[in-house]
């Protein structure tokens, strides 16, 4: 953690008094009466948590940096050992899961928006995603959004293959990944068949790159973004694994969509253990979920991401992601901690772990930081106390807190015969039951508190993914 500059507040002085958090963290019940008043037992329990996580030494180096933290601390204490919006408290002291009010949210950002939007037009795959995700994380039907579902994106497909951020636009990757999954929530015939899969092969195609990668457009950046939407969508839609004849990787001898991608992936892991876009850049928490994303879409993680990745130097990286005492993650190093990473990097850890072990990441804490300091009081979830609710805050807090409340095991007995064929794997889960952990490190939620189960390598509700692989087996031709 940063150091404390300027006028912390006290309770913050507190947390990073030199001479106190070098000591044992193990306060005695004389110490306890000497923190500063605070108001219920309830908020005294959750003070004395906080205290136990602070990081026991600090740097006294002051900088830019460690001035915003300190300020951003300040700002999410009173949430994590309080509770400000008023919200109802489940039984460890910890606000409930407002889902009445964030249902209603996602609902109407699914609606028509005013001109001053019309910058995120391209966006809007992503918003559709977001949104319809996010619901069925609630557990809410989102059937009555299907025919506009098929509708919008019919209009969003590119003749010449992939899904642009709307009518008339270029087929970009990333638009195509949130269509595909956007069409696979919706889950239907009539949805399944509104996708070019031909074109969409081809499209393919033109992304694959010579050193093993993909770009995310045509002549556009190639990085591993651009290599988890591909093969997410390839496993998906069942396309075959052999390149396209007209695909210009062919003329560097390669001839299938996997060829080279492994080690184009282990070039993207940075001194730091971290994953990056590509070779040579900063690592970020976001593209380490797409890099074991495609790793865990190639084959089993255990052989994949142990063959291409140095796992212990990536556990190292992740785990310091994990802010203390907030709980939450950041995606990279000496950043601030953000909602969208409980998803980024906490859902990392169902694959890291099946090439790790189990048990490697804080998911008490996690779920302590959504439910207490990223629900916003009017519905919606944000990326930290003082920032303003969106459907992409929402949809990934939720993904995170699925991760933290469930366990997943690979399994190649899993779902009988659903991914025999190419790229297969990710349909080999299985649900080894919700989490509870123990003691202190124990769960933070009731019943009441807990979200749908989300498939760890699509992000899709469970069983969503199997659904489409099914019906795109069953297809002979394109």
């Amino acid at each position: 953690m940063a150091a404390s500059s300027g006028k912390p507040s006290s309770r913050l002085e507190e947390l990073l008094s030199s001479s106190k958090r070098v000591e044992d963290l193990s306060l005695t019940d004389d110490e306890y009466e000497d923190m500063e008043t605070i108001s219920t037992v309830l908020e005294s329990a959750n003070a004395t948590y906080i205290s136990s996580v602070a990081l026991p030494l600090q740097d006294l180096l002051t900088t830019e940096t460690s001035e915003v933290q300190d300020e951003t601390l300040e700002a999410i204490l009173p949430f994590l050992e309080g509770n400000p919006n008023g919200f109802e408290l489940n039984s460890f002291g910890i606000p409930k899961l407002q889902r009445k009010i964030h249902i209603p949210f996602l609902h109407h950002a699914l609606g028509d928006y005013p001109p001053q939007f019309a910058a995120m037009d391209a966006s809007k795959p992503w918003i559709l995603y977001w949104c319809l995700q996010g619901l069925t994380a609630l557990g809410c039907s989102v059937d009555d959004y299907r025919e506009r579902v098929i509708y919008t994106f019919a209009s969003c497909q590119h003749p010449q293959g992939g899904f642009g951020g709307g009518h008339g636009q270029l087929p970009h990757l990333a638009a195509t990944y949130a269509a595909i999954l956007s069409l696979v929530i919706v889950g239907t015939p009539k949805a399944y068949s509104s996708i070019n899969r031909s074109a969409m092969y081809s499209f393919l195609g033109q992304m694959k790159q010579a050193d093993g990668g993909f770009t995310m457009a045509p002549g556009g950046e190639e990085d591993i973004r651009g290599a988890f939407c591909a093969l997410v969508t390839l496993s998906l839609l069942t396309l075959p694994l052999e390149l396209p004849p007209d695909a210009p990787a062919r003329k560097h001898g390669l001839t299938s969509f996997t060829d080279r991608l492994g080690e184009w992936i282990g070039k993207c892991q940075t001194f730091e253990g971290g994953i990056s876009a590509a070779p040579t850049n900063e690592a970020h928490g976001a593209y380490a979920f797409c890099g074991l994303g495609c790793l865990s879409i190639m084959g089993p993680p255990k052989e994949t991401v142990n063959q291409y990745l140095d796992v212990p130097h990536l556990v190292q990286w992740l785990s310091y992601r994990q802010c203390a005492p907030e709980g939450g993650y950041n995606g990279r190093t000496n950043k601030l901690v953000d909602g969208c990473y409980s998803h980024w990097v906490g859902s990392c850890w169902a694959l890291l772990e099946e090439a790790a072990g189990p048990g490697i990441f804080n998911r008490s804490a996690l779920g302590r930081y959504i439910l207490s300091a990223a629900q916003f009081k009017k519905g919606g979830l944000i990326d930290k106390p003082g920032k303003r609710p969106d459907a992409y805050h929402t949809c990934y807090n939720l993904a995170g807190l699925s991760a933290a409340q469930y366990q997943y095991k690979f399994d190649e007995r899993a779902n009988g015969d659903i991914g025999q064929g190419a790229l297969g794997a990710p349909y080999y889960w299985k649900v080894d039951g919700e989490w509870q952990g123990d003691g202190v490190w124990g769960k933070v939620w009731d019943k009441d508190d807990i979200v749908q189960l989300i498939h760890p390598v699509f992000v899709v509700p469970w069983g969503k993914a199997e659904e489409c692989r099914s019906y795109f087996e069953g297809k002979k031709d394109l």
